[in-house]
């Protein structure tokens, strides 16, 4: 008993938290490279990322496990590293990750400084009692601003001018004194190795040789191999077949004590049978379950769905594998009359949503089509019930709806001075109010707004980017619902409805996005032999039309000479033909045209 106390000593579980793009990933390597955990030859970029998708965006989608051994004054410690991503849209995992944690690295960017993200993760960090260790990255720029930013740093979490690390992930300077203070500053992990075992699932991978692979923290209890656990919200059993700590690989171990961070294989096949947060204990001496996660809320809502109608059960596989690798994923078959079965998915941002589409092609080799992006509304009946709808056709018949409430935002948005006076109208043009506004120093002030979901979901953060040059930065939590005045928006080709590109919009956008949307479909939809009618329409109000204009084929063509009554008859012949085709002519929605949608302005 004496050992495995020794053992928690020396056990150190930390995180890195920090904005996007100010050098997690590069950090980590420099950590992993320091201690020799990862050998030259596996060395790498970002090598904690191991997506490709990662690679080439350069930006962290998962949170990455990995132990490091390290001696510190002759003594051996286990630094268990967590490597979180930055971007809003995946801020659940950060979450996550935290939860398994005692400690976080908060790393800065000197050139930056504070931005909207560092301060929503360092909230959630100090929620959870973490101690916090400051970092001031980059510090081999040229243009980097130590004293400035550590004023700001001061401000932020109260701490002295000595417990800020000046380090640079690139060159390597100041790792040393990140591990020492990860040693001296992070207290332990506490439990009691004799306890009734207590282990949360912070992760779940799927392995098409070895079925499930779960990521637990223990906090009370010991795991030995060929153990049977049970999985406490899904009530399963099952024997530990393998047991082990998270190296670059996995490393197998005989037994697991408080405060280990590992992993599990026990031959779990079916995605649904582990859940992020449950708790993992003895079937004989069972112990309580840990108060996990908040269940994840989905923000953005769109229909995937296969281009081959056969490959539905081939994406429904999908979806669950992926699901099980990204727990903020949730998914709900549903069917539409132009894209025949898929999926009504849902999506905690835009990035998430790209990133999903890719992934399902990478991954899975699926081809999908994605409908227009929307958020979900409370829709209030005139009999007194509220129904939430996700998607325009289920909207109940106008005449039986007596408000919609719409979500909104609170948006914490933090620019460079210069930019305030474009950053307000971007947001007072998305309908926007007002807050506060705080000026964080002479050249930086942070801009609180109340925005309304809907208006954010298409390309808000793009255009926020462009006109900042690329310097605001962006962080949002759900505020509430709001009543809203929208309407449906429906897009008809010859007359015929097509449900996946119907819209849920305000009332004051519905007249200009319908137009720019019949404009482009004119663009996308190819020219047939009968002339195409595009038109928007709000119920049975039509409010904006193109035509798309038919090729024209020239009957008259064998015609050489002789008298005109042979070339009109050929074109009256035409014309009652072209009249027949109308009627029974289809319209091809081609792929592109469902994509373009989303990028509209």
């Amino acid at each position: 008993m004496v050992v495995i106390g020794l053992k928690m000593e020396n056990i150190r579980n930390f995180c890195i938290i920090a904005h996007i793009d100010h050098g997690k990933s590069t950090l980590a390597d420099r950590l992993l490279e320091f201690t020799k955990t990862v050998g030259e030859r596996d060395m790498h970029d970002q090598v904690l990322d191991s997506m490709e998708l990662e690679q080439e965006r350069g930006i962290t989608i998962k949170s990455h496990a990995i132990q490091m051994d390290y001696e510190h004054q002759g003594k051996n410690y286990k630094l268990n590293l967590i490597d979180t991503p930055g971007h809003v849209d995946f801020s659940y995992e950060v979450s996550r990750s935290i939860a398994a944690c005692e400690g976080a690295l908060l790393i800065i960017d000197a050139t930056q400084g504070i931005q909207a993200q560092t301060i929503s993760n360092l909230y959630l960090a100090i929620e959870h009692d973490l101690e916090i260790i400051p970092v001031l990255n980059k510090m081999d720029l040229p243009n980097a601003m130590p004293e400035v930013v550590e004023d700001q740093i001061i401000d932020l979490i109260g701490c002295d001018h000595e417990d800020i690390i000046r380090a640079s992930g690139k060159t390597g300077e100041g790792v040393k004194e990140i591990l020492d203070n990860i040693i001296h500053k992070i207290p332990p992990p506490e439990g009691d190795p004799n306890a009734p075992l207590q282990a949360l699932i912070f992760d779940s991978i799927f392995n098409s040789f070895r079925g499930i692979i779960a990521y637990f923290k223990i906090l009370n209890g010991q795991i030995r191999k060929k153990d049977l656990v049970k999985f406490i919200a899904t009530k399963k059993e099952y024997d530990a077949d393998e047991i082990g700590v998270l190296k670059l690989g996995l490393q197998p171990r005989d037994v697991l004590g408080p405060g280990d961070v590992g992993y599990i294989i026990s031959g779990i096949k079916t995605a649904k049978e582990v859940k992020v947060g449950d708790t993992i204990t003895h079937v004989k001496n069972a112990g309580t379950a840990i108060a996990g996660f908040e269940e994840v809320k989905p923000m953005v809502f769109a229909g995937v769905y296969p281009i081959d109608a056969e490959d539905y059960e081939d994406l429904r596989a999908a979806m669950d594998k992926l699901q099980l690798n990204d727990a903020s994923l949730t998914f709900e078959p549903e069917s539409s009359a132009a894209l025949g079965f898929g999926f009504r998915c849902g999506f905690l941002g835009l990035l998430h949503m790209e990133i999903i589409q890719e992934r399902l092609e990478r991954e899975f080799d699926m081809n999908v089509i994605t409908t227009v992006p929307n958020v979900s509304y409370l829709v209030h009946l005139t009999d007194g019930s509220t129904q939430t709808v996700y998607n325009p056709s289920g909207m109940p018949a106008s005449t039986t709806i007596d408000e919609i409430d719409e979500p909104y935002i609170r948006a914490n948005i933090i620019t460079a001075s210069e930019f305030i006076g474009p950053v307000m109208n971007l947001c007072l043009d998305k309908r926007g109010e007002m807050v506060s506004q705080n000026y964080l120093t002479s050249e930086r002030a942070e801009l609180v707004f109340n925005l309304p979901l809907g208006e954010i979901v298409f390309d808000f953060y793009d255009k926020l980017k462009s006109i900042s040059k690329g310097y605001a930065s962006f962080d949002y939590h759900i505020s509430g619902y709001k009543p809203a005045k929208l309407v449906r928006l429906d897009i008809l080709l010859n007359g015929e409805m097509v449900d996946a590109l119907s819209t849920l919009i305000h009332f004051d956008n519905a007249y200009p996005f319908g137009r720019r949307m019949c404009e482009k479909l004119k663009e996308l939809i190819p020219r047939q032999q009968f002339d195409i009618a595009i038109q928007a329409a709000i119920g049975a109000k039509i409010i904006a039309r193109e035509t798309v204009k038919a090729v024209r084929k020239d009957v008259t063509a064998k015609c050489y000479g002789g008298d005109i009554t042979r070339k009109r008859k050929l074109l009256e012949k035409q014309k009652k033909g072209k009249k027949r085709m109308k009627q029974v002519g289809n319209v091809e929605v081609p792929q592109k045209a469902f994509l373009a949608v989303l990028k509209l302005d």
